[in-house]
Parts: C-alpha cells; structure tokens; sequence
C-alpha cells in the first residue's frame, strides 16, 4: 500500500518543519524540509557570489549551480542537509541566512533549480514536505495539504528562542522585524508567493502547543 504524500505549508516559525518532522517518524514517513534547500543555496550564495559590496551576485550564483550539490541524509532519527558534502544544518540558521533567504527563494532560476529534486523525492510516496508552496506548486497533487499561521507575536517568541537555543544571539525586535519582511517579500513575490492552496485545511496554531497541532493534523489523516 503506498504510503501518503503530505504538503504542509505556512509562515516562518509557525513550526512547520519540527511538527513535520514528528509526523513523519509516527506514521513512517521521510520528512523533507524544502527551507533548508533554499537556505543551503543562500548559504553558498554568501560564501562564494558576494560583489564587492558585500550584496549577493544573482547572476554569478545562476551561473555557479553546477557546483552546487545539495542533498539529504540520514544523521540519528532525521534527514540532515549537507552542501557538497559538508554538514550545513546548523549554519543556515543564521540570521544573515534568514536576512538573505527570501531574496534566494523568490529566484525563478533557484525555484527551477530545486523543483525537480523534491519532486522526484515525492514521486514514490510516503514523504511530508513543509516549505511555502509545496501545496500550491511543487505538490498540487499531495493527498493531504495543510496551512499554519499564528500570531507575530507568538512567532517572533518562538523563533527568538529558537536562536537562543542555538547559541545566536540576537534582539527580540531584530526578530521579528525580519519575520515581518520575510511575510512581506514571500507573500508578494511574483515567482511561487506564500499562500494557502484552495484545499489546504488553514490551522492557526497561535494558542496550540506542538503536542496540540500535531495531534490535529494527525485527525484529518485517515
């Protein structure tokens, strides 16, 4: 029996990829955090496409995607993203990364780039993949379709402590000015833009815990 192909998309820090990352493990699933793509591009966007003015070089990066090679494997429990070959998981969660990550992402050369990888991971079932268009470009077939939101007060808690965690230190109103901008720039681009599929159930997980949202997507999961 194939396994199901799960799209759950939503914005930053509404906790997509941990809460897809349980789903997978309860029903057995691989867990694709496609963010993680788009940040390891942006990570080697800053390391080697930079001008002289510190901006990201667009056509340099466009021209370099041959030596990019960006995969998943598989580190304990979970699916860890490596870039050529180097462990990147902790580094893409920068905030130079997440200042950077949504000029990367509204890229239709990047999007192209990356669109027949996850795809192709898809294809054969049993995958949950979280991002901001899976439901609406990369999945539009998906057999379940889910769409987090929560509050800017909430996510900008949750992502300040996330940082915390990580040993980033940062100012709260640095954080959420960047979700802010993020919304902004990922709802507005013209190139795949943050939005809810028309048969994407909507679940605002502002009051919810994890343990809450988890176990309300799992009930619409037959």
């Amino acid at each position: 029996m194939r396994k199901p192909v799960i799209a759950i998309d939503g914005y930053s820090s509404t906790g997509k990829s941990s809460i897809s990352k349980i789903i997978a493990h309860k029903l057995g699933l691989v867990h694709l955090d496609t963010g993680a793509l788009y940040r390891g591009i942006t990570f080697f966007a800053l390391k080697n496409c930079t001008s002289t003015d510190g901006n990201i070089d667009l056509k340099n990066l466009f021209q370099r995607f041959k030596e990019i090679n960006l995969e998943f494997k598989q580190v304990g429990d979970e699916l860890v993203v490596f870039l050529n070959g180097r462990d990147i998981s902790h580094d893409i969660r920068s905030n130079e990364i997440s200042q950077q990550v949504s000029l990367i992402a509204r890229q239709k050369e990047v999007r192209d780039f990356l669109l027949e990888m996850q795809r192709s991971i898809a294809d054969k079932g049993g995958v949950i993949m979280d991002g901001r268009d899976i439901g609406t470009i990369i999945l539009p077939n998906a057999d379940y379709k889910f769409f987090l939101t929560a509050s800017i007060e909430e996510r900008t808690n949750r992502r300040f402590l996330e940082l915390q965690k990580l040993g980033m230190e940062t100012e709260s109103e640095t954080v959420r000015k960047n979700l802010i901008e993020r919304d902004r720039i990922d709802s507005e681009r013209e190139v795949a833009p943050l939005k809810k599929a028309h048969d994407a159930i909507k679940i605002d997980n502002s009051n919810l815990t994890k343990k809450q949202t988890i176990e309300l997507i799992l009930s619409h999961i037959s």
